[in-house]
């Protein structure tokens, strides 16, 4: 079956719009593993693409050259290679001859993917790629297009580079994983016809990873794609995990230990605790591994209220990388399971509260659009408060402080049919509104907002505590038009 584009509606406009430029264009675009980053500039440019060159992971410096030969013989075989190039300043030169004798009259097209893998230590490949954007390319009709799923390095080697590329880059796209919107539309341009709630639980154990959805098969529930792709031995997700963190970053088990402490504490940490669990120290280093698991798309980071930088909260978002450390990697390597039966313990229904957190918390634009607060600035935040002489702790996951003077206080509640508000539920709340206010002094109005599945039975508890209701089908708007 062909596979067809979903989706990213403004990268394809910020990629097509270089290639209708007057001017040289220098992308950089980034994404996590599997996310369809090849797949989306194979798809706008097409035919269009002029060279096209792939690192080799764990490849030496002269591999990466032999395999610059073979993809500049693919694309140019009348070329004369006189001589193998023995350094990637000499390997851009030829590039640039081969492109000029080219003599295309529309714009060239130059696409470099795997950049972390092609730039290694001492590789001195960066140095050869400012050449060739600033003495040659930035002369000629040309988009180039630079790719690489370790964000981090990225960031760091290409769009914040200190030297050549300093200042180069004309745009950047940085391609995320798939809403539920576009969940629901890849699986039905595959003929796979679900209901929100099994698309939803798809979601909670993979993601919105194009390369893992595409694992899913029709016919099946979800409960039946999620054994046979995440616990069946020959699965595509039961071993992706290790895989997964040793392609995007060096010094990877640092950052497993973070996501592993992480995946402890559901709620989030704070950086103290997350120093206090995994005995680093707290320093650059920590504050380089944070920052590359947050660029990276694995962790986000919420403020804490008022801006309070100590009491920000570290939460494994990933949605993929959580269900492996909850269910699947205490299996073993060789333990067979039936998740059919684990998808029935109590463990599992606690966890898909969390897991739907997390999905709310990476659509926030659609939950506020269904608040009907979409024109209005707010700021995202958390707020924690340890017990006092007078008032209990609490936890509040979601604030939405508005620049109306409100506040909405979120409470995410999972559930198989409509929620149905309690009176332990309104006591929770009323804490929650108390200590907010005891510590922070706010003088905003607090609108109550329950975020849920189906949607809530009409009690007296919800009638008189519940401001507004924000359910699946509102998770699931396509805001792709509102950009």
């Amino acid at each position: 079956m062909k596979k067809i584009m979903i989706g990213r509606k403004s990268e394809i406009k910020v990629l097509q719009s270089a290639l209708a430029s007057e001017r040289p264009e220098f992308i950089a675009l980034i994404g996590r593993r599997r996310v369809g980053k090849t797949f989306l500039v194979k798809e706008t440019y097409g035919h269009d693409i002029d060279f096209e060159l792939t690192g080799i992971q764990h490849a030496s410096k002269m591999e990466q050259l032999q395999n610059f030969i073979f993809a500049l013989r693919n694309y140019f075989p009348d070329f004369e290679i006189e001589s193998k190039p023995k350094s990637w300043l000499e390997a851009f030169f030829m590039l640039s001859n081969a492109l000029e004798e080219k003599a295309k009259q529309s714009k060239l097209v130059v696409f470099l993917d795997e950049l972390p893998w092609l730039g290694t230590k001492r590789s001195s490949f960066i140095i050869g790629l400012s050449w060739f954007w600033n003495s040659w390319a930035i002369n000629h009709h040309i988009v180039l297009v630079v790719c690489g799923s370790a964000a981090s390095w990225m960031i760091k080697k290409v769009i914040n580079d200190r030297g050549g590329l300093h200042n180069r880059l004309t745009k950047m796209v940085f391609l995320k994983p798939f809403t539920l919107s576009e969940t629901e539309a890849f699986l039905q341009s595959r003929n796979i016809n679900l209901n929100k709630y099994h698309i939803t639980q798809l979601y909670m154990a993979m993601g919105g990873i194009p390369m893992y959805l595409d694992q899913v098969q029709s016919g099946k529930s979800a409960v039946q794609n999620i054994h046979a792709i995440c616990f069946s031995q020959g699965g595509y997700l039961r071993k992706e995990f290790d895989r997964l963190f040793s392609s995007l970053f060096d010094n990877w088990e640092n950052h497993l230990a973070v996501i592993r402490a992480l995946a402890s504490k559901r709620m989030g940490m704070t950086r103290q605790e997350i120093i206090s669990r995994t005995k680093f120290q707290n320093g650059g280093m920590l504050t380089d591994l944070l920052k590359e698991l947050i660029e990276s798309g694995f962790v986000q980071i919420f403020s804490g209220y008022g801006k309070k930088k100590q009491l920000s909260l570290y939460r494994l978002i990933d949605p993929y990388s959580l269900f492996y450390l909850t269910f699947i990697e205490p299996l073993g390597a060789n333990a067979k399971s039936d998740f059919s039966k684990l998808s029935d313990l109590p463990n599992y229904t606690s966890w898909c509260g969390y897991a739907f957190e997390n999905i709310c918390l990476t659509h926030i634009s659609q939950i506020r659009k269904a608040l009907g607060i979409y024109g209005i600035y707010t700021s995202i935040s958390s707020f924690v408060a340890k017990p006092t002489d007078k008032l209990p702790g609490t936890q509040i996951d979601l604030l939405i402080d508005r620049s109306d003077h409100s506040i909405n206080l979120c409470e995410i509640k999972f559930s198989s049919s409509d929620y149905t508000v309690t009176k332990k539920d309104v006591e929770n709340l009323a804490t929650k509104k108390r200590v907010f206010q005891y510590h922070t002094k706010s003088k905003k109005h607090i609108f109550t907002s329950l975020i849920t599945t189906y949607g809530v039975v009409e009690n007296s508890h919800k009638l008189n505590h519940i401001d507004q209701v924000v359910v699946w089908d509102d998770l699931f708007e396509d805001l792709s038009n509102d950009i």
